[in-house]
């Protein structure tokens, strides 16, 4: 098996959760999972807690705000601002973004024509 790395273009390099109840999810997902969760420092000083595997990060529980707990799947994508354009035009509803979240990258969050959520990332690394 070829391990991936997290900018490699279509690779799922990030998974993200976002609910309600964090710190309910943090729990229950550790417990089940077996998941080692690392607190994950923000440019803006702040932490999120991040889903660690290895020595790294796969993902983690978001500060971002939702009804209902949800999970989404972050792609890597060359460029997100042509990327959310071509979804866009192809009928997907733009949730967010693009936008820069410092100390990781370009993203936009979408809901796909067939109703499922999913984001698209671009890392600070890879960009120019």
């Amino acid at each position: 098996m070829t391990t991936l790395s997290m900018t490699t273009v279509g690779n799922a390099g990030w998974i993200g959760y976002s609910g309600p109840q964090k710190e309910a999810a943090v729990k229950f997902y550790a417990d089940v999972m077996n998941w080692h969760i690392a607190d994950l420092p923000m440019k803006d000083g702040s932490s999120v807690p991040g889903i660690m595997v290895g020595d790294g990060p796969i993902g983690g529980f978001t500060p971002e705000p939702a009804e209902a707990g949800a999970w989404t799947i972050y792609i890597t994508v060359e460029d997100v601002d042509g990327a959310t354009n071509k979804a866009r035009a192809a009928g997907a509803n733009i949730l967010s973004g693009p936008v820069d979240i410092p100390g990781v990258g370009r993203i936009t969050t979408m809901i796909d024509p067939q109703g499922a959520r999913i984001a698209m990332i671009t890392y600070e690394s890879m960009q120019s």
